[in-house]
């Protein structure tokens, strides 16, 4: 028998523990753990709450944990309640896929002003995450920045544009509701340092925009290359472009009071304001011959009192992991940081692809450790009756999928009407809801 933990239970982490359990079927029992005592993670924290056909790919994570040898154990926090050392005493691999979570700094000044948020943080406070719950942004002003020209900073302008009609079928918190519902909130600048050719969007969350009930896209047309740039772009990111470009020639819908302003290449200086944000100072940029972007020496001004930073995620540090810095992400060699010890996902890639990305990464990595470890082998390690024992005698509570499943029913007994769900937000929520 072999004995496996997998860190993180989101698309990384399933698709893992699935390969793993077909390499090794019956031979292996594969744990899958998380921080939190519910599973999914960027499933259930990241994905756009309005975007459920996304959200439906848990369905096949229930098949992977409800497969004999896969177990789910909730609210362990590694690092914290139990170390990667001691994990790897109990267990004969170890694999990281605790994604990327935390936010990416601008590194200018004035970004640590009072209605400055990362998107992690934004995302996490309308999606339920429990450390954001309590973020109150700012959404009294007339004006928001969102600085970066990725899908996420699309997720954050779509969420700040659509009305509380709009949210019906989505499983956005309650919290988030309410407080969009009263939001002052009518134009909504993207900044991105570079022209349209170098956006990171799909064209799925591009075309939304243009069936938003009051709030229409703004793109000066001026920006982009020559028609004839674009046939040498793949075919998606052609689409993605067609799409910009289609709103550029759109005469601007006077029925909608709220815009969406595309603002390319502009380079966020500083952020200024009497104690808190009000304005973003950018300077016009241009394409070098290399295409990167550099500065014109014009600046002007962006009002903003609410800035929302969506610049990329980084991979946390853990204590005896080695951390590539600069691309925030564990140290590895195609999956593998040391003996044992492996990574996978956005802590293997960094913030990189897409959900179905995870799942080639997945299999790779279970590759290699079935490679180390050849199924028919075993070892006398103790695996989960091990990890369970230590952590109760350090007093951590823990789940398993049958308190999700619990956990989950109260949820959609809760929900609004035409929701699927109301999450809880608070750790004491879910085990109140387990009669803990």
């Amino acid at each position: 028998m072999r004995h496996f933990a997998v860190v993180g239970s989101g698309p990384a982490g399933f698709y893992t523990a699935e390969a793993l359990q077909k390499a090794y079927g019956e031979q292996a029992r594969i744990d899958i753990l998380d921080r939190y005592p519910v599973p999914y993670g960027l499933i259930r924290f990241g994905v756009a709450p309005d975007h459920q056909s996304l959200k439906a790919v848990s369905k096949r994570y229930d098949k992977v944990a409800e497969s004999p040898g896969v177990d789910f154990i909730g609210n362990v926090n590694v690092g914290s309640d139990v170390s990667v050392e001691e994990l790897l005493e109990l267990y004969d691999a170890v694999i990281l896929a605790i994604g990327a979570p935390h936010d990416r700094k601008l590194g200018i000044p004035g970004e640590e002003l009072p209605g400055v948020v990362g998107s992690a943080e934004f995302v996490g406070w309308y999606n339920g995450h429990p450390d954001f719950a309590d973020l109150d942004p700012p959404l009294d002003g007339t004006h928001a920045v969102i600085i970066g020209n990725g899908n996420v900073a699309l997720d954050c302008a779509r969420i700040l544009s659509k009305t509380q009609h709009e949210f019906e079928g989505s499983d956005i918190v309650g919290h988030a509701l309410e407080a969009l519902d009263k939001s002052a909130i009518t134009t909504v600048t993207i900044l991105g340092r570079r022209g349209p050719h170098q956006i990171a969007m799909t064209p799925k969350e591009l075309g939304e925009l243009g069936h938003l009930e009051v709030s229409a896209p703004v793109i000066d047309g001026a920006d982009f290359p020559p028609l004839e740039a674009d046939d040498a772009l793949e075919p998606g990111h052609r689409k993605s472009i067609t799409i910009l470009r289609e709103f550029a020639a759109t005469p601007r819908d006077s029925a909608k009071p709220k815009r969406m302003v595309f603002d390319f290449f502009a380079k966020p200086l500083r952020i200024e304001g009497d104690g808190k944000a009000e304005r973003v100072i950018v300077e016009r940029t241009e394409l070098d011959e290399n295409g990167a972007a550099r500065g014109t020496g014009e600046t002007y001004e962006v009002p903003a009192s609410l800035v929302i930073t969506a610049i990329g995620y980084a991979s946390p540090r853990m204590d005896g992991v080695p951390y590539d810095e600069r691309g925030g992400k564990f140290q590895n060699q195609d999956g593998r940081v040391a003996d044992r010890l492996f990574a996978v996902g956005w802590a293997r890639r960094g913030p990189t692809g897409t959900i179905g990305t995870n799942r080639p990464d997945g299999y790779e990595v279970a590759e290699l450790v079935a490679a180390d470890m050849p199924p028919g082998s075993s070892s006398d390690r103790q695996g989960a009756e091990g990890l369970q024992r230590l952590l109760n005698e350090r007093g951590i509570m823990l789940t398993d999928y049958d308190d999700w499943r619990k956990i989950e029913e109260t949820e959609v007994g809760r929900a609004r009407p035409g929701s699927p769900r109301e999450k809880f937000v608070r750790p004491e929520d879910w085990f109140r809801a387990l009669g803990r």
